[in-house]
């Protein structure tokens, strides 16, 4: 699972953004403690039967990744294609399959040969199970929450206020097709019976 957390906040009272004081926003390690215990007493809540022996610490990496963009950059690899290209699949005799794949740690590309079985284990790892979805937004990045969006837009500098206040579209004559000058509403006189 990735989640991408903004390293701030908006202030609503003072509309402004408040944003992280130092180099991080959680410790990892305390972060993937308190998952962990959720998420566990959450199934468990749940009535699902859990495995006897769960590892003790479970992988968190915390990364600063500056404004944003090198976050989605990286996590849209994951959500906007498939797990391995058919160009990285590069032998399968029937019974083994040898594919390519980049080493996180290294950068480079390496070589792997599998059985098919456990081939096809590892495509499966990243099938979702029914009923859950690839990305959900929340707070801010909501689909219902646009118009705080366009506070921190506002707040980041990111677009100018002039571009919230939207112009009434102006009223057509109905002979020329041009743009009337509104002198006053009158309303009707309307008739009693």
């Amino acid at each position: 699972m990735h989640v991408v957390v903004p390293g701030g906040c908006l202030n609503p009272a003072r509309k402004q953004w408040k944003t992280l004081r130092g180099r991080y926003l959680f410790k990892a390690r305390n972060l993937a403690k308190v998952f962990r215990t959720r998420l566990l007493e959450s199934l468990r809540q749940a009535g699902l039967a859990l495995p006897g022996q769960l590892p003790s610490q479970w992988v968190v990496d915390c990364t600063r990744v500056g404004k944003g963009l090198p976050a989605l950059t990286y996590l849209a690899r994951y959500l906007y294609r498939g797990v391995i290209s058919e160009n990285n699949i590069l032998d399968d005799d029937g019974t083994h399959v040898t594919f390519r794949f980049k080493d996180s740690r290294t950068g480079r590309y390496q070589t792997r040969t599998v059985a098919g079985e456990d081939f096809l284990w590892l495509l499966l790892q990243h099938v979702l199970p029914k009923g859950f979805r690839r990305v959900r937004d929340f707070g801010f990045l909501h689909g219902n929450a646009r118009q705080r969006l366009t506070r921190v837009q506002v707040a980041l500098g990111v677009i100018a206020a002039s571009a919230i206040t939207r112009a009434r579209p102006p009223f057509l004559c109905f002979c020329c097709h041009q743009p009337m000058t509104i002198v006053a509403f009158v309303r009707p006189a309307w008739r009693s019976g």
